[in-house]
C-alpha cells in the first residue's frame, strides 16, 4: 500500500509527520519511507541508517551533430517546449527545457539529434532495522523534478511488493512534482496548519487530489495555534481528520536538534498512533 503525505504549501510539517510516522510504524512492522521532495530532501537528517544502494539518475536529451544537420528546421517545429532553436548555422539545444519526448530526435530526417543521457540527480536507499529510506536528490541547477520522482517511484515498484507499506513524502504545493508523487497513491494524507494560509493552500491541495481521484484525509499540525476554520472546512467537505498534532515548544526543540519527536513528546506520539490506526483501517478495507 502506498500512502502519499502531501501539503498545499511548504512549512506545514509534512516531513516531520512523515519521518515520525515512519519510525513509529517501523517499530511494529516493515515500512518504507520514500522522500520524493527531491529538490530539498531532508528525511535523512532524522533517520540514521546504513546504505543499501546508490545510483546516479539520468534523463535523455538531444545532442546536435553539426556535420549531419541540413538545417531543415523540423526539430524546432515539432518541439512543444521551445527547447530547440535552429538559427541557419546552428541548432541550439536548451537541455533544461527539454521534456525528453524524443520528437526532435525521431523526426529528424538525417538523425542529427541523437538522444544522450544527462545526469539529473542521485537516488539512495538506506536501511535501519525495519525501516527502509529511499531518497531522490536533484542536482543543483536542474529545473525538472518530475523525471527523478518518476525514477524513484519505479525503483520502489521494482524493489518492494504491493503489500509493503510505503509512505511517500511528496513535494509541497500542487505543481507537477506533487502530482507525480501522489497520482498513483492508494491514499493521501494532507498535512496542514490551522491558519488562514494553511486553509487556503489546503483547499488547493484537496481540489488537486480530488481531481486525481485519490481519497484523502487531513492531519492538522500545530493544533491549538490559529483558529478552527480548517476543522470547519473538513466537516463541510466530509474530509476525515486523522490526527491533530499539538502546537508544542518541546516538539519544535526536538526538530531543531534533528531528533524524532514522538519518543520525547507523548501527545505527538498519541496522535501519530491515531494516524497509524487510520492507515491500518484503510489497509483492511482495501483487503476486504
Amino acid at each position: 500500500m502506498r500512502v502519499a503525505i502531501a501539503s498545499g504549501k511548504g512549512g506545514t510539517g509534512k516531513t516531520t509527520v512523515s519521518v515520525n510516522l515512519a519510525d513509529l510504524l517501523a517499530r511494529h512492522r516493515p515500512v518504507v519511507l520514500a522522500d520524493l521532495d527531491v529538490e530539498e530532501p531532508n528525511s535523512g537528517l532524522f533517520v540514521q541508517a546504513e546504505t543499501v544502494h546508490e545510483e546516479a539518475v539520468h534523463r535523455m536529451v538531444p545532442s546536435w551533430v553539426a556535420d549531419q544537420c541540413t538545417f531543415c528546421g523540423v526539430c524546432q517545429e515539432v518541439c512543444q517546449f521551445n527547447a530547440l532553436i535552429e538559427t541557419g548555422s546552428e541548432v541550439m539545444v536548451f537541455r533544461e527545457l527539454c521534456h525528453s519526448c524524443y520528437a526532435c530526435s525521431e523526426l529528424c530526417p538525417v538523425e542529427a539529434l541523437p538522444m544522450t543521457p544527462m545526469k539529473i540527480g542521485d537516488l539512495s536507499h538506506r536501511r535501519s532495522g525495519s525501516l527502509d529510506l529511499v531518497q531522490g536528490c536533484l542536482d543543483i541547477g536542474q529545473e525538472q523534478a518530475v523525471p527523478l520522482i518518476a525514477h524513484t517511484l519505479d525503483y520502489l515498484g521494482a524493489r518492494f511488493s504491493k503489500d509493503t507499506l510505503i509512505l511517500c513524502d511528496a513535494p509541497p504545493g500542487t505543481a507537477c512534482s506533487m502530482i507525480e508523487a501522489v497520482k498513483d497513491a492508494d491514499f493521501v494524507l494532507l498535512v496542514t496548519e490551522p491558519t488562514p494560509f494553511g486553509l487556503h493552500d489546503l483547499k488547493l491541495a484537496v481540489e488537486t487530489v480530488r481531481g486525481l481521484g485519490r481519497p484523502c484525509a487531513v492531519v492538522i499540525n500545530r493544533h491549538g495555534l490559529g483558529n478552527a476554520d480548517v476543522e470547519a472546512y473538513c466537516r463541510q467537505e466530509g474530509i476525515p481528520v486523522a490526527a491533530r498534532l499539538p502546537h508544542s515548544r518541546e516538539a519544535a526543540q526536538c526538530y531543531a536538534r534533528g531528533q524524532l519527536i514522538h519518543p520525547h513528546v507523548p501527545e505527538v506520539a498519541a496522535q501519530l498512533e491515531a494516524v497509524a490506526g487510520f492507515i491500518q483501517r484503510i489497509e483492511q478495507e482495501g483487503a476486504a
